[in-house]
């Protein structure tokens, strides 16, 4: 399983040349951007693959959910489904992108917690001088991933 990190600006780029052939997307967009910007628009990527995960989620941290009217349970409702998606494009063989605005917190999060579960490498993304892991994200979908893994044995 490979799975990349990717900001908007590198997957516009790589969506005009060479994308990747089986390849499943979790695309992290600014909701805040989404009201302010009439011209911002998650990307699309309805072309190059139909295996896409598009969340609004905002790029925040602990002490910054009460500030939104967030909690640790509200904040990344959308995680357990996030967990399913993952399970899925892994089991069905598909590398995945993990893209957000500038490729350096959301998607490191979620490329970090992916990595964790399935590799035991998720800390080589906290290591990277690329990336500041959003936390929360990488907690959320990381307890997901563990608690959904859980449910499969079990069942």
């Amino acid at each position: 399983m490979n799975v990349s990190i990717h900001s908007r600006k590198s997957v516009e780029e790589l969506l005009k040349g060479d994308f990747p052939s089986n390849v499943a997307v979790i695309s992290f967009y600014d909701p805040e951007l989404l009201e302010l910007d009439k011209e911002y628009t998650p990307i699309d990527y309805s072309v190059n693959t139909e295996r896409v995960c598009s969340i609004g989620l905002l790029d925040i941290d602990m002490d910054s959910l009460s500030e939104y009217g967030l909690t640790y349970e509200t904040y990344f409702h959308e995680v357990n489904d996030v967990a399913q998606f993952v399970y899925n494009a892994t089991n069905d063989g598909l590398d995945i992108i993990c893209q957000c605005e500038y490729g350096e917190s959301r998607s490191a999060g979620c490329a970090a917690a992916i990595l964790e579960h399935f590799c035991k490498t998720g800390i080589f993304i906290f290591a990277d001088f690329r990336y500041y892991p959003n936390k929360l994200v990488y907690h959320k979908l990381f307890n997901a991933l563990e608690n959904y893994k859980k449910r499969i044995v079990h069942d």
